[in-house]
């Protein structure tokens, strides 16, 4: 199969997915050059943070380019942040563009009329599977994920494949 490529911008939980994939087995390499992803079968852009600080460090890699050519060709994952990265906009803090895969805006979860319910929101939440699709061939509908948000994927339902309920429908996947 080839190995999976790491985007290293600064931004990441990058060794925690490196730590991932070595233990499920996949070959990995921290990608930060173009070559490392040209050469990949795969890329994982992970992220903890905030939208404009992280996509202004992967705008300063000079990586935003060939990871748009590569997406083209084979399979990108983003995780956390990296997902919300994958958006044409966020809302965090301002107006920032992201790159522009998926339709939708990052906004700010609003006031969730359930004063019990904290934003951010932190803790295990279950999915929900809108759609099949073969990212879920382990993960069955209403398994549990961890959750450390306070903004969520808006106006995105035609490419969202699963949610979570947290007072209104919050964006776990997208395709």
């Amino acid at each position: 199969m080839g190995y999976i490529a790491i985007v290293d911008y600064g931004a990441g939980n990058l060794m925690s997915v490196h730590n991932t994939l070595d233990f499920l087995g996949y070959e990995n390499k921290v990608a930060s050059t173009s070559e490392v992803i040209e050469n990949a079968a795969g890329v994982i852009l992970p992220g903890v943070g905030a939208f404009a600080d992280a996509m202004a460090k992967l705008e300063a890699t000079g990586l935003v380019p060939v990871i748009k050519e590569e997406a083209e060709k084979k399979p990108l994952l983003g995780i956390c942040l990296g997902m919300q990265l994958l958006f044409e906009k966020s809302y965090e803090y301002g107006e920032h563009d992201g790159l522009g895969f998926v339709p939708g805006q990052v906004c700010p979860a609003p006031d969730l009329g359930d004063k019990s319910l904290k934003v951010p929101q932190i803790g295990w939440n279950a999915v929900h599977i809108l759609r099949d699709d073969p990212l879920f061939k382990y993960v069955r509908d209403g398994e549990y994920f961890y959750y450390v948000h306070s903004y969520y994927g808006k106006n995105c339902a035609a490419n969202t494949l699963a949610v979570s309920d947290y007072s209104l429908p919050v964006t776990g996947v997208v395709k």
